[in-house]
């Protein structure tokens, strides 16, 4: 009896889902358009993009309003989709956790899409390179000519917590003493007044920051690594990595990153609007 009643049961599921149709790709497509971060950004009208301050990628000029490399690209990908666009700013270690509970659509903040990063969120090809380097206090340039002779244990290296240029610091620097920094202010000042022998960075910064205070800080011309710099989304979501994709090819094709490039990275214009 039992038995009956299990292939009798099996019978009507199976007429149930035959008299429901079939089916098609092109329902579930839309079914998968509907929940993807583009499109919900579309239907807002507001794209939300989490931050991290870090000079010249995203910083405030003197009325408070959000500018840099970063901001502009975020700006033009905004302009494009044709929606608004809200900066979130958020510490840089809370970046990925904070798509992942949604706090903003995507990351924009000169993020490297390394294996460990992308076990938690997905990246969307580089839509710029940036190599990392070493400033170095005058006082602690006698005998330094290339980047690991700065591994001593009287030296003491600063960089930024939760960036790439605070793990290089780490793995290149055995002896000498790593100090990893939430924040950019403290860190270059503790820089500049001595306290460190150098800081690890992701360029353009180092090489600014020698150019700004020429009468105390030495670059060492030197790439330590040269890393890709992309945008972070959410797993799961591949129309929105496909469009995010599409776009940034199309911005460097067209010129566009290049022109940011030349004047964030390749000029000291943009200082004017700090002051």
């Amino acid at each position: 009896m039992k038995r009956m009643m299990m292939i009798a049961t099996t019978v009507l599921m199976v007429v149930m889902f035959c008299l429901a149709g079939p089916v098609s790709a092109d329902d579930i497509n839309k079914q998968l358009a509907k929940s993807s971060t583009i499109d919900k950004v579309m239907r807002k009208g507001t794209l939300r993009v989490g931050l991290s301050s870090f000079v010249p990628w995203a910083m405030q000029d003197k009325k408070g309003e959000w500018i840099g490399f970063e901001i502009d690209v975020a700006k033009q990908l905004a302009e494009d989709m044709g929606v608004k666009i809200e900066f979130v700013p958020t510490k840089w270690e809370g970046l990925i956790p904070s798509l992942l509970t949604g706090k903003f659509d995507l990351i924009v903040a000169g993020m490297t899409g390394t294996p460990q990063r992308a076990l938690k969120i997905n990246f969307t090809v580089p839509y710029d390179y940036s190599g990392m380097n070493v400033v170095v206090h005058k006082d602690f340039m006698a005998g330094v000519t290339h980047y690991m002779d700065l591994d001593k244990k009287s030296n003491t290296i600063v960089s930024r917590v939760g960036t790439t240029g605070g793990t290089l610091a780490k793995e290149t620097y055995k002896n000498a003493k790593v100090r990893l920094f939430p924040d950019e202010g403290p860190m270059v000042q503790e820089l500049l007044n001595g306290k460190a022998t150098a800081l690890l960075a992701t360029a353009p910064q180092p090489a600014q920051l020698a150019a700004k205070y020429p009468d105390t800080l030495v670059l060492l011309d030197q790439n330590l690594t040269q890393q890709p710099i992309s945008m972070g989304v959410p797993k799961g979501d591949p129309d929105t990595l496909a469009y995010l994709n599409t776009w940034i090819i199309y911005a460097r094709n067209n010129g566009f990153i290049q022109k940011k490039v030349d004047y964030w990275w390749k000029s000291l214009e943009w200082e004017a609007l700090l002051k």
